[in-house]
């Protein structure tokens, strides 16, 4: 270990997170920002600085009182089984940082009174099926990089990889996880032959049952991961993409262009408006919500948001996902489902609105949350809910 260079990291580490605005932008669209500007920095230190700024949000609201450097020891000591800058400053947890995380968490737990349960906000307003010990120790690990490989694909992908010497787990047929970081978009032959979607939301798709010739709305599309696991299970779908954002749409217009997707429709919607006014009496044999929501099952990969969210932030978003309930299902076929669905572990996302939809006139088939933490993972919620017969 080079002391002095550590020392400097340290200091590069604290300017680092006194310029992060948590609230304005994502951490890695902000570091992107950063290293742009401090081009001195080498490779090494910009690796370094990302692990450490993201294993420190890894603490979320725990242990508030203490300085920044402690917190970031603590951090890296139970993310991690080697870092430089808790063998500088700690050198007596440095003794045990290879131990299981089980006897870390214990061994905090005596010398700074560290509770887990104070990592993750509202803690006491999760989905009941949640097991909370398991979920919370995995906010400690990032989750892998899972991709969907296109139909017909599979064998040129798979020869990438391992031409390469690639690493990858099989989840099924086309579906794998590699390591987190791990860079297949440099293969330009795997352009278009792929599609990074997590696990758990390549499971939701066992959820829409499309029948051909069906017409099905994806109506919170976003940049379309959903749509194009929907039209690769079911090709003869005849399908409609909104959103209100007309970037996003591009996005998704490029996506499906590489997946040779062409035969869909798209429209800008505002779901916090009614939506008749631009889709008339039109209605559908499906509909695909998945939600505006806290994200809070992706932040495994996203821990800074951890320490922005609040009681009125969850209460916020329950309210914008019954308006936009409200407003999609006027344009669901009888006896047809919508399959709603968050990246939410809070009941207040997920149960409570599968609860409030039968006063929408829907009834729920089935609903699960799938626990991604058990698979290094996201973890989502999904619920199939037909329309009742006026």
């Amino acid at each position: 270990m080079n002391e002095k260079r550590v020392s400097q990291q340290l200091r590069s580490f604290e300017r680092l997170l006194n310029a992060y605005d948590e609230g304005k932008e994502p951490l890695s669209r902000f570091l992107t920002l950063f290293f742009k500007e401090n081009r001195q920095m080498g490779s090494t230190d910009r690796r370094t600085l990302s692990r450490w700024i993201y294993n420190y949000f890894r603490l979320g609201k725990a242990l508030p009182d203490l300085s920044v450097l402690e917190r970031l020891v603590i951090a890296e000591y139970l993310c991690a089984a080697e870092s430089d800058v808790v063998a500088l400053l700690n050198p007596v947890l440095n003794h045990t940082i290879t131990a299981r995380v089980d006897e870390k968490l214990r061994l905090i737990a005596d010398r700074f009174s560290f509770k887990i349960h104070d990592v993750f906000p509202l803690i006491a307003h999760v989905s009941a099926d949640l097991d909370q010990l398991p979920f919370l120790k995995s906010m400690f690990r990032q989750p892998k990089l899972f991709v969907r490989i296109h139909p017909g694909a599979e064998q040129l992908f798979l020869a990438c990889l391992e031409r390469n010497q690639i690493s990858y787990e099989r989840i099924d047929q086309r579906s794998l996880a590699l390591e987190n970081g791990t860079k297949i978009d440099q293969y330009r032959e795997l352009r278009g032959t792929y599609e990074v979607q997590d696990r758990s939301s390549q499971q939701t798709g066992v959820f829409f049952e499309a029948k051909p010739n069906e017409k099905w709305w994806d109506a919170c599309a976003a940049s379309g991961g959903k749509s194009l696991l929907l039209m690769q299970t079911y090709p003869d779908v005849n399908l409609l993409v909104s959103d209100v954002r007309s970037s996003i749409l591009r996005n998704l217009d490029e996506r499906f262009e590489q997946a040779s997707i062409r035969h869909y429709r798209r429209k800008i919607i505002d779901l916090t408006k009614d939506p008749t006014v631009i889709l008339g009496d039109e209605t559908f044999d499906g509909i695909i919500l998945d939600a505006p929501c806290s994200g809070s099952g992706t932040w495994g990969r996203t821990p800074e948001m951890m320490q922005q969210f609040d009681d009125r932030k969850l209460q916020s978003f329950s309210q914008l996902q019954r308006t936009i309930l409200r407003n999609t299902v006027h344009h669901l076929k009888v006896n047809k489902p919508l399959i709603y669905i968050t990246c939410s572990v809070y009941k207040e996302e997920n149960e409570e609105q599968v609860a409030f939809t039968e006063s929408l006139g829907l009834q729920v088939e089935k609903m699960t949350l799938l626990k991604g933490y058990e698979n290094r993972a996201d973890t989502m919620f999904v619920a199939r809910l037909i329309k009742n017969p006026i």
